[in-house]
């Protein structure tokens, strides 16, 4: 009987290498409604087993005679245990003559089901057949139930790893196809009505569905989903499903697991493909809500840092003015560039800063020890207050100590690195104050580059600051300043990487644009940080 009570019929594989055995054995079984192969020995049956396993049509059980003219029947169950995709085929024994106790047990050792003494009732063999296979096909469905939880496991703990939102949709993508067995899409729906999705990496074709099937997707997930508390599972017949996500060019009805997250502020849909009257399987549709959940759960602290990072994102263009932007500077030209981390990782807070004195013209690159929005905001205060400070004193030195008194009395535990440059045009003159930042390098007309001699403690702890390192810039020479975020890489020293990044400066094109985007070409690809960098020369 099936999961419903309902009598079901077999295939027999039945080994016995006697003609009339076999067509009394065989005529019993087809009148209880099997179908049956035959086989007159071992060898002939093992043929017939590989055949019908590249075929994918294995038989349910095999009803084996002990006394076979090749091989006896324990013999040909231990073989057929032991080959791939065979072990859980169910093996009967059958004997005339063989019927001891130990019999019995030789028959079980060698992996059989069950023993059968022939003559016997023909019920007494459809119900030892039929339990075979019953048996048989409970431990298959007990461990697809348990590959599937395994595979639900890994897939909870890749997504969870997911360290974006398009990481996380490739994975419940994926994860839901190996728990399907099939095709399998993912889109999140964002609350700015942003869709993310993904295709599993099965699909046949790298081709996507047109911008329509997306917005077709995105409306429907905001109907479905309008007032939902938990997971919802519900079918989507074609052409209301737009064709193309599961296999190119072809409609299919949809099965969608819903959800919400938590704040109910987007809608995460994991869909597979389905056919119109498919029986659903109440076991895999219950591990796809599993992973529904779980992919809502790993969402939501994206989502938010997202946002976050969008708000830090806004406020490093907003205060940071842009190249076109910057303020007019007599007898100093001046370039810089802003390049936020990659999409991973955390904005920071690194700055730039042009301004004009009494004394001359004062530069500064910085970055504020931490990430996302906190330190944006403090970077920000740190540009304000810079601006402030210089419009009595423009001595670097005295400007590093005020900033430090600052950050301690505000933002106490907070440090930041900077470097300061108040530049003479008149002269070239230039005094360079320097807390803990990688230091200014000098780029002379000749060809040369040497990094400053400058340095001394970051803001925020309270140490003292030396004097001002002085040197002159001639006509022609270049002054670089960057963030650590350029360069440094992990697992590489950095005084390697500022080697690396002076051979560069030194090769790069004249001019400040081309020396800033011959650095950019070089190093600022995909970086864990983000960039600031300054590039001046006297005019």
């Amino acid at each position: 009987m099936d999961g419903n009570g309902k009598r079901t019929d077999a295939t027999v594989l039945l080994v016995d290498d006697t003609a009339a055995g076999r067509y009394a054995m065989g005529a019993l079984l087809r009148r209880a409604g099997h179908q049956v192969v035959a086989a007159a020995t071992g060898n002939e049956a093992l043929v017939e087993l590989d055949a019908r396993l590249r075929r994918g049509t294995l038989p349910d059980v095999a009803l084996v005679d002990v006394e076979l003219s090749d091989m006896n029947g324990f013999d040909l169950c231990r073989r057929i245990k032991a080959r791939p995709h065979m072990a859980g085929l169910p093996v009967v024994h059958f004997s005339v003559s063989a019927v001891s106790p130990a019999d019995r047990c030789r028959g079980l050792e060698a992996g059989g089901e069950a023993y059968l003494a022939v003559p016997a009732e023909p019920e007494e063999i459809d119900a030892v057949v039929r339990a075979a296979v019953r048996s048989a096909r409970l431990r298959a469905d007990d461990q697809a139930l348990a590959r599937r939880l395994t595979l639900l496991s890994e897939t909870i703990v890749t997504i969870q790893a997911a360290r974006n939102l398009q990481e996380l949709a490739d994975a419940a993508a994926n994860g839901t196809a190996r728990l399907t067995g099939g095709p399998a899409a993912v889109f999140f729906l964002g609350p700015d009505d942003e869709l993310y999705r993904a295709l599993s990496r099965d699909r046949t074709s790298l081709a996507l569905p047109d911008e329509g099937a997306h917005r077709a997707v995105a409306g429907l997930l905001r109907r479905l989903t309008r007032g939902q508390s938990g997971v919802r599972i519900t079918t989507v017949p074609a052409p209301l499903w737009p064709a193309g996500f599961f296999r190119p060019g072809m409609e299919h009805d949809a099965r969608l697991a819903l959800i919400l997250t938590q704040e109910g502020k987007a809608s995460v849909c994991l869909a597979t493909p389905t056919r119109g009257m498919r029986r659903v399987n109440p076991e895999e549709e219950t591990l796809v809500a599993r992973l529904a959940q779980a992919t809502a759960y790993a969402a939501e602290p994206l989502l938010m840092y997202q946002v976050e990072r969008h708000v830090a994102l806004t406020l490093q263009h907003s205060f940071l003015p842009q190249p076109h932007r910057l303020p007019e500077l007599p007898g100093i030209d001046v370039a810089v560039r802003y390049v936020p981390a990659s999409q991973q990782t955390e904005i920071g807070g690194d700055f730039y800063a042009a301004l004009r004195t009494d004394d001359g013209v004062l530069v500064a690159v910085g970055d504020v020890v931490g990430h996302s929005l906190d330190a944006a905001t403090v970077m920000v205060e740190i540009r304000h207050a810079l601006r402030a400070y210089c419009v009595d004193e423009s001595d670097p030195a005295v400007l590093a100590e005020r900033l430090d008194k600052m950050l301690r009395y505000y933002h106490p535990g907070v440090t930041t690195t900077v470097c300061l440059a108040l530049i003479d045009p008149a002269t070239g003159r230039t005094r360079i104050a320097n807390a803990g930042h990688i230091p200014p390098l000098i780029i002379r007309d000749t060809g040369t580059a040497d990094y400053a001699k400058a340095a001394g403690p970051l803001l925020g702890i309270g140490l003292p600051h030396p004097a001002p390192t002085e040197l002159f810039l001639e006509a022609g020479d270049r002054l670089l300043m960057v963030t650590d975020g350029l360069i440094e890489t992990r697992g590489t020293d950095l005084s390697a990487s500022m080697e690396h990044l002076r051979a560069a400066a030194v090769g790069a094109l004249p001019g400040l644009d081309a020396l800033c985007d011959t650095l950019l070409d070089c190093f600022g690809h995909e970086r864990e940080d983000d960039i600031a960098l300054l590039a001046l020369r006297l005019g």
